[in-house]
């Protein structure tokens, strides 16, 4: 099971371990991670749950697709080098220890 650590634009941390093959959506949604609004249930199509994965491991994360880039243009914070929307990243082993902040908002 990964451990994620999502960290708030205030600096509140919030860490907890999530199942392999899920969404970090899901699992933030799963686990009540205030910042996460997921208003699409998932689908790459609102932005609402854009994070910014910690530089430290964004190398690890398959590079966004094509879609996931057009909606990260929409986001209400706008997106940078490490900006990820949390439903196209899928939780692995590998991810274990996974890193990423929230920005101020979502809409």
């Amino acid at each position: 099971m990964p451990d994620i650590t999502f960290i708030a634009a205030d600096g509140t941390e919030t860490g907890f371990e999530a199942p392999d093959g899920v969404s970090l959506m899901a699992a933030a949604t799963g686990f009540g991670v205030a910042g996460i609004l997921a208003d699409c249930g998932g689908s790459a199509s609102c932005g609402t749950c854009h994070v910014i994965v910690d530089p430290a491991w964004a190398d690890r994360l398959p590079a966004p697709e094509p879609v996931e880039r057009m909606v990260l243009e929409t986001t209400a914070v706008p997106a940078g080098p490490t900006s990820r929307l949390a439903c196209q990243v899928h939780l692995t082993p590998a991810l274990q220890g996974l890193v990423v902040h929230l920005p101020e908002r979502q809409v």
